[in-house]
């Protein structure tokens, strides 16, 4: 797909495939091209090259067909501000063939005691909540997901986490966008990465982070680690960052018992007692930054 703006080329040959009844993250820094995906996706805008398909229909050409088998959760706005919670989802029933029932959005979301706020006196993760409701009133094949738990408190983001599980339990297929990594890594069956307008990583979190391939332990600072590398297989990086946290990366992306019992013998050695010793995986949030830079994007 590709998508311009005069001349700015937002999306730029990405290539993706969400599968039915899975939650596939899609992940970038700002300005890699995701709001003008999903819109794409959603209806609202038209490729300028390539093919779109959701649910097998063409968004920009079968909106009637497709919208009432989509759900969409807003990050913001899109909520008139002196409504109350409860008159607004039942609003939204009236305009779907088999909704769901208010009451018990309200009830799952969290919002029952909210029922006569008006929007604007919600917090805003109150706020969040009543767009996933918004988002899933009409029974939804798809629904698409724009942080979904941005401003939610860890009880009400666990909450939603459920939810989202809940609904790949049912059936549902999922988009889900989010700067929060774990997010990504706890929900999703499939995950894209994209930069650029570009698909630059494509797979299950599992396959994305790979096995077990870091140490890490604690220590008193300023250890040579030069001299520590000198002690371990060929091709293993070590450094410390921050002052006293130590973390040592293997070619192969497995650490073998060998190499804890080198790391330990070196220790020993300096007579350094290391703590919190302990092996890792990469995190979904490594290899994001290692595609995609640590620099500031604006």
């Amino acid at each position: 797909m590709v998508k311009r703006y005069g001349a700015l080329t937002a999306v730029d040959g990405l290539t993706l495939t969400a599968r039915r009844g899975e939650v596939t993250a899609i992940l970038g820094p700002n300005g890699a091209g995701k709001t003008t995906t999903i819109e794409v996706c959603e209806g609202y805008r038209a490729a300028d090259a390539g093919t779109v398909r959701v649910l097998g229909l063409d968004p920009a050409r079968d909106g009637t067909a497709l919208l009432p088998r989509i759900g969409v959760m807003l990050q913001s706005g899109g909520i008139p501000p002196a409504v109350p919670v409860g008159e607004y989802l039942r609003l939204l029933s009236r305009f779907h063939m088999k909704p769901q029932d208010p009451a018990w959005l309200l009830d799952i979301t969290g919002l029952t005691g909210s029922a006569r706020t008006p929007y604007k006196r919600l917090s805003g993760g109150q706020q969040q909540r009543l767009s996933l409701a918004a988002a899933l009133i009409g029974r939804p094949e798809l629904v698409f997901l724009d942080e979904p738990t941005a401003g939610m408190d860890p009880q009400a983001r666990h909450a939603t986490w459920d939810l989202i599980t809940q609904l790949r339990a049912d059936g549902v297929s999922v988009i889900l966008t989010t700067h929060f990594m774990e997010e990504a890594e706890r929900l999703s069956d499939h995950v894209v990465i994209i930069d650029a307008g570009r698909t630059v990583a494509d797979g299950t979190p599992a396959t994305l982070t790979g096995s077990a391939g870091q140490l890490r332990f604690r220590a008193e600072p300023g250890l040579d680690t030069d001299s520590l590398l000198s002690a371990l297989p060929a091709g293993s990086a070590a450094k410390e960052s921050p002052a006293g946290h130590y973390l040592i990366e293997v070619p192969g992306g497995t650490v073998e018992p060998a190499l804890l019992a080198a790391v330990t013998a070196w220790c020993a050695e300096r007579a350094v007692l290391p703590s919190s010793l302990r092996i890792e995986s990469r995190t979904l949030e490594d290899v994001f930054l290692e595609l995609t830079g640590r620099e500031l994007r604006s």
